[in-house]
């Protein structure tokens, strides 16, 4: 059963740290659930204080996440409108581009990255923004979905070497 539960959560970490790309998935909750379960078996054993320590990270930056876009719209002179455009732009370019063959990389890369920036765009221009502040606000939403997603990865991957750290050594 515990050979099971660490295939399992070598699978939540997975999927913890590509969620920290998909808009669908919780990266850090995700991997932190992984290293959770796990802490429960042979494999690991962590103390309490870290448990506390990476869950607190973990909830931060999927916070942080949501936060971080908006205020990068805003400080480079966008609305609501550059926002909503970002976050309806990255979960069409996620699901349309690959529909439509056009995949640059794992998981759509280019429709990751460019999703949010047209969706900006286009969502400044609907609200009346000419093109050179609808393409700062866009350029706002980019940097903040970059850093949102960057903290996020980075979280993960801490968490992923904890949960490693401990595993692998326990395996045998």
């Amino acid at each position: 059963m515990e050979y099971v539960l660490l295939i399992l959560t070598i699978l939540i970490i997975f999927l913890g740290v590509v969620g920290c790309f998909l808009p669908i998935l919780p990266g850090p909750p995700l991997s932190y659930i992984g290293l959770l379960i796990i802490h429960f078996t042979r494999f690991a054993e962590y103390k309490t204080q870290t448990l506390i320590y990476l869950a607190a990270l973990a909830i931060l930056v999927q916070i942080l996440d949501y936060i971080v876009p908006i205020w990068g719209t805003k400080k480079f002179g966008g609305t609501k409108w550059g926002v909503w455009g970002s976050t309806i732009g990255l979960v069409a370019g996620i699901i349309v581009l690959p529909m439509l063959g056009i995949v640059l990389g794992p998981f759509g890369l280019l429709g990751i990255l460019g999703g949010p920036f047209l969706g900006a765009y286009i969502g400044e221009r609907i609200s009346g923004q000419n093109s050179d502040k609808a393409f700062r606000a866009a350029w706002g939403s980019f940097i903040g979905f970059l850093a949102g997603t960057f903290m996020k990865f980075v979280i993960s991957i801490v968490i992923s070497f904890y949960y490693f750290k401990q595993v692998i050594p326990n395996i045998f």
